[in-house]
């Protein structure tokens, strides 16, 4: 029992101690540009493409120090139990000829210390790799760019689910503060036997319908408040709270005009990534030709070499040693292998030239549905607030019928069915305008 209660102590303590190690919730109020600002500093895949970025910079950095002198050092140390036996033939001794005498040629202890450097003179490789390091690092840049767009994106688009579900509580609150009303005076007129029970029961239904509606849109709020943390980069246990409303975002018509551009492709990230990509291939089919050119090496080298048969005299003597020359490589013959890869880099820089125009048409094609997307939704949205307006105004005519006796509450619990429903498709239809116009301005290529 003892051994029991010490360990729970233990846990205890190392629970307490782990608590203490976690970071505080911390409290932010974000407009939805403070938002994007924090996603692009703490989304993962906003850090990781700004890493590759770094990456790339250091690549070329790699690929332009292969043209400095390379200086290499060696040291090398062998000890000859059995020193090496050569056979000599008899004849330099006085032996009789064919007859083979062993002698052994060098000392037990040897030792070389050397260093060797080599300057790249003439490689049109290197050369073209050197003149292809801006565009390399340009299409790391650029994929920057396109990962932080499809942020933003992603980040706008929640921020929105978040607002229209507010809005979608407001509705229900208004909804199920005057059905609640309604209850109340239905339950008391059948108490005074002006209304038959049915009535209440009707009205009450819808009364139970609206409150449970409320509660799950409560907890997809707070799905969605998650969501919009998880898009952000956020810690989920920090608190979240939202600057602006649905006032503050402009839904116009006339920005439509403003964006009808033909050549809007080039706007587009996606296009210049794929520019960029081809401007690659087209610097590696240069270096595929380049492999048929000669490469010219300048070489030095200095060796110290030490023998002795005393390990404590072994560096009391050295016998150094040194050159200098140029080492000239020309390529002759591969059995085709240099042609045949040039012959590939061809392939793949056409096959570039051809997905950049596939890609040309594809994004024109999506500026277009993206227009009319968003027009539409805009025509949508609109005649449902008009709807909204007139279920709103169905039901108030038809309380006041039912009120004065020349109604029937089957008219009422329809209207109010009409209203509810008027309500969520204009919820929807919002949220499908916000969204439209996050695709729009991309597809246009407005965020950047």
């Amino acid at each position: 029992m003892k051994r029991i209660f010490t360990l729970l102590i233990c846990i205890t303590g190392a629970l307490q101690g782990y608590s203490q190690t976690q970071p505080a919730p911390q409290t932010y109020n974000f407009s939805v540009q403070e938002a994007i600002d924090y996603a692009l500093t703490h989304k993962d895949s906003v850090v990781n493409s700004g890493l590759d970025v770094k990456n790339a910079d250091y690549y070329v950095k790699e690929l332009i120090g292969q043209g400095f002198p390379q200086i290499d050092g060696t040291a090398s140390f062998q000890d000859y139990l059995k020193i090496p036996t050569t056979l000599l033939p008899g004849e330099f001794f006085g032996a009789p000829a064919g007859t083979f005498i062993p002698v052994k040629f060098g000392v037990k202890y040897q030792s070389n210390l050397g260093v060797n450097v080599s300057q790249l003179l003439f490689d049109p490789s290197y050369i073209i790799g050197l003149q292809g390091r801006k565009t390399y690092k340009e299409l790391y840049s650029r994929g920057y760019t396109s990962t932080k767009i499809d942020v933003t994106a992603k980040v706008t688009k929640a921020y929105y689910q978040v607002l229209v579900s507010n809005e979608q509580i407001k509705l229900l609150d208004a909804n199920i503060a005057q059905l609640k009303q309604q209850v109340d005076q239905t339950t008391a007129q059948n108490k005074q036997g002006f209304v038959e029970k049915i009535d209440v029961d009707r009205i009450a239904v819808q009364y139970n319908n609206l409150v449970t509606s409320r509660e799950n849109t409560l907890r997809l709020l707070a799905l969605n408040y998650q969501l919009l943390k998880f898009q952000i980069g956020m810690p989920i246990q920090n608190s979240l709270t939202l600057k602006n409303g649905l006032n503050d975002i402009k839904l116009d018509e006339n920005i439509v005009e403003t964006v009808a551009d033909t050549a809007s492709y080039k706007n587009r990230i996606e296009y210049k990534v794929f520019e960029t990509g081809l401007k690659l291939s087209e610097f590696d089919l240069k270096r595929m030709k380049a492999q048929f050119l000669p490469t010219l090496k300048a070489n030095v080298a200095y060796t110290a070499s030490y023998q002795n048969n005393s390990f404590k005299d072994l560096y009391s003597t050295s016998f150094p040693s040194s050159y200098v020359g140029l080492t000239l490589n020309v390529p002759i013959f591969s059995g085709g292998q240099r042609t045949n890869q040039v012959r590939q880099s061809e392939i793949t820089v056409q096959k570039n030239k051809n997905n950049l125009n596939g890609l040309r048409n594809g994004l024109n094609l999506q500026a277009a549905q993206a227009k009319i997307i968003y027009m539409n939704s805009l025509q949508s949205l609109n005649n449902q607030k008009r709807n909204q307006e007139l279920a709103r105004e169905v039901l108030r005519v038809s309380k006041i019928k039912y009120e004065q006796g020349v109604g029937s509450s089957i008219e009422v619990t329809q209207a109010q069915t009409a209203l509810e429903s008027a309500d969520n498709t204009y919820v929807q239809s919002l949220y499908d305008a916000l969204v439209s116009r996050v695709d729009l301005d991309r597809a246009y290529g407005r965020i950047q």
